[in-house]
């Protein structure tokens, strides 16, 4: 039995605290807030001042990566999402009659919600578990590590650093293996910079977007939102995006460049929603008589981040391990945040057994993460250079990604095409691959044939518009 120590209770902590207790460990978590998530949604999402985690009360897509995590290993968990309110969406529903199914079809799902579900499904199942302890209220502020021994056959001649538990304001506190889900601002990096570890690897890169969004509810005896328009589209030099969630509640979310003049003017809700009724996906949901139910929430500064602990000589340091946006941090453009964090979450609770304070285990985990989250990464990073580019410029209706676009669009007609599309939206298959193959390509080609004079994120209104709608 291991013990393992969890630093931060958001999504990646519980999960990996969760998981790990699951396994028969003994866990313990540290979370700077004073109470946990509970059942009363609105008011915890709402109402709930989180400054450490600002991204809380923004839109999340638990993509079918995520839910095929929380489906076959954490089942109460994903049914406890759909009695508080959680809804499922298949991607192929997008037809009206759905292709016929295929193996792996059933990963192509998304469950539809706010943040604040899922934390609440997951901090239930924890308090439940007999395994594991949560302390509200008691932050990590640094930790314990020995050095000058070797932690393991791959350290050579290395005498490195090993974790051996963290401290709070309570005291020390010890453990088999620590994890690190505090995030992208937690305190990992300069608490290994006192033990006298050297440091990992950063990559970063700037996105030069902004995202602002604003929640509403359906109006009563309306169910369900429109199936069409797709719920993502974008100009040459803004996008909108339609985040259905749970309980009828759903956020609408416009994104544009950090440098373009007419940012400041989407925080004001009557200019917000003028702005986001230009965009299909905006006008069919906003036209349904939608009740506010926030301000516009703005998110800018926003970067893809991989802080990898190790270097060109491998782990920096042994007994510890990052989850969550501690190791990857990814814009949310695509989605993709909380699938790593669970798959990340459910390999160190698979392997948490396997002598976790030594060199080894440390570069084991590395591996991992570079074979399985970094050509995720990689994918967000080039798809986001590609949208701040044009972005930036405030042009972009033509050009290199003519045939890239034409895919999309492509998929909004044909199965095959919309069913590779989803493989990757879902963390399936790398694009690559699902994009390369002879039948799509020449299903593109074929759909670009016919319409020659095709051009590229010509959704939504024009420059003139748009600075005409901002403006007033």
């Amino acid at each position: 039995m291991t013990h393992v120590l969890v630093i931060g209770g958001g999504v990646a902590g519980l999960a990996a605290a969760l998981l790990a207790a699951r396994r028969g460990h003994t866990t313990e978590l540290f979370e700077r807030d004073t109470r946990a998530p509970g059942t009363a949604l609105d008011r915890d999402f709402f109402g709930w001042r989180r400054p450490s985690v600002p991204q809380a009360a923004q839109p999340h897509a638990l993509l079918g990566a995520a839910r095929k995590v929380l489906a076959t290993e954490l089942p109460d968990v994903h049914a406890e999402m759909l009695r508080l309110g959680a809804r499922e969406r298949h991607e192929l529903d997008w037809f009206d009659v759905r292709p016929p199914a295929r193996p792996g079809d059933e990963d192509l799902v998304m469950l539809q919600a706010r943040r604040i579900v899922l934390e609440s499904a997951l901090a239930t199942a924890l308090r439940a578990e007999p395994g594991a302890v949560v302390h509200y209220g008691e932050p990590v502020c640094g930790l314990t590590a020995v050095s000058g021994q070797r932690v393991g056959a791959g350290a050579g001649d290395d005498p490195g650093i090993r974790v051996t538990g963290v401290t709070t304001h309570s005291g020390a506190y010890e453990g088999d293996l620590v994890v690190d889900a505090g995030g992208r601002r937690g305190g990992a990096e300069r608490w290994l910079a006192a033990a006298g570890c050297r440091p990992g690897t950063v990559e970063r890169h700037r996105t030069g977007l902004a995202y602002f969004c604003r929640w509403y509810r359906l109006p009563a005896g309306v169910q369900d939102g429109p199936r069409r328009p797709w719920t993502v589209t974008g100009g040459g030099f803004a996008g909108c995006a339609v985040f259905p969630a749970d309980n009828g509640i759903f956020a609408v979310t416009l994104f544009v460049h950090t440098e373009d003049p007419t940012r400041s003017a989407l925080r004001e809700p009557v200019v917000f929603e003028a702005a986001a009724r230009a965009f299909p996906p905006g006008a069919a949901w906003l036209e349904l008589g939608a009740v506010p139910l926030s301000g516009v929430l703005a998110t800018a500064s926003l970067d893809n981040r991989w802080s990898a602990l190790a270097d060109e000589r491998g782990p920096v340091v042994s007994g510890l391990v990052p989850i969550g946006d501690a190791l990857t941090h990814t814009n949310p453009t695509l989605g993709q945040g909380t699938s790593l964090a669970l798959w990340a979450a459910h390999r160190v609770a698979r392997t948490a057994h396997q002598d976790p304070g030594t060199a080894d285990f440390a570069a084991g985990y590395q591996d991992w993460a570079v074979r399985t989250l970094k050509p995720w990464f990689d994918f967000q990073v080039v798809a986001d250079a590609a949208i701040g580019e044009r972005f930036a410029t405030r042009a972009g209706r033509t050009g290199t990604a003519r045939e890239a676009a034409a895919l999309f669009e492509c998929a909004l007609e044909d199965p095959e095409v919309m069913r590779a599309r989803a493989r990757v939206r879902h963390l399936v298959e790398q694009p690559a691959r699902a994009y390369a193959h002879p039948l799509i390509r020449a299903r593109v080609k074929r759909w670009l044939a016919v319409r020659p004079d095709f051009e590229p994120n010509a959704v939504g209104p024009d420059r003139a518009e748009w600075e005409k709608l901002t403006a007033g």
